[in-house]
């Protein structure tokens, strides 16, 4: 279970994320929804310990990992998938996969060929370019490798900024039926932050909406799926209560 308390981020002198509270079960998909500059990928970015909060707490199944460094939080069981996939082109998509397991190497070095088996099979299309420069697939193919990148180190949680970002709808739909799959099969909880806010719904057990930094609304995925607000805001549905 993840536990995040009073969460405040700043960058710089300016306060981005204001006394967030929110929590994630195990077997559970959570979105968070916000327009641009609302602080979604700077909450990411804060629990994956790339930013420092300057208050609240973040714990991981009882362990407080907030204030970590980002290898110490990989390590932990928290991995991030981030905006614009980031993989590295130059290397293979092997080498890419290779590198998820990074800071858990030399302590789980016999879990490495299992690891690459188990991301090969959930997704099969990397198979054929397994040993191709990365800086060379497709798009999807590209999102594909930095989701299973990120499920390489064995994580309690995952964490996916914009996964669906330019790519076709076919694609889409595909990559957030592998979110089910993560969470169904490997007992992965998933945050998943999307622009495409019908998508993500659909396959997300409850959600989160931000507004300037705060979280203003929550609920299950029917509950902010039917709320007004949302449907005006994010779907573009009008409403008599919008």
């Amino acid at each position: 279970m993840l536990v995040v308390q009073g969460l405040c981020t700043h960058i710089g002198k300016i306060q981005i994320l204001h006394d967030i509270d929110f929590e994630v079960n195990k077997g559970e998909i959570v979105s968070i929804i916000g327009a641009n500059g609302a602080g979604k990928s700077t909450l990411l970015n804060t629990l994956a310990g790339l930013y420092r909060p300057t208050a609240g707490t973040v714990t991981l199944d009882g362990e407080v990992i907030s204030g970590n460094q980002a290898f110490k939080v990989v390590k932990k069981g928290l991995s991030l998938v981030p905006e614009g996939r980031q993989i590295f082109s130059n290397l293979t998509v092997k080498e890419n996969l290779m590198l998820g397991m990074f800071s858990k190497y030399y302590k789980e070095k016999k879990l490495v060929n299992v690891n690459l088996t188990k991301i090969l099979d959930m997704f099969p299309g990397l198979k054929k370019h397994l040993n191709n420069l990365a800086g060379n697939l497709s798009g999807g193919e590209q999102q594909m490798l930095a989701i299973g990148r990120g499920l390489m180190s064995n994580p309690k949680i995952i964490l996916l900024d914009e996964p669906s970002m330019g790519l076709a709808p076919k694609i889409v739909n595909e990559i957030l039926d592998t979110l089910v799959i993560i969470k169904e099969d490997l007992g992965t909880m998933v945050i998943l932050v999307e622009q495409n806010v019908k998508a993500a719904l659909k396959v997300s057990d409850k959600a989160y909406v931000l507004d300037q930094g705060k979280i203003i609304l929550n609920g299950t995925r029917e509950e902010i799926s039917a709320n007004p607000q949302v449907m005006s805001a994010y779907l573009g549905i009008k409403t008599a209560g919008a």
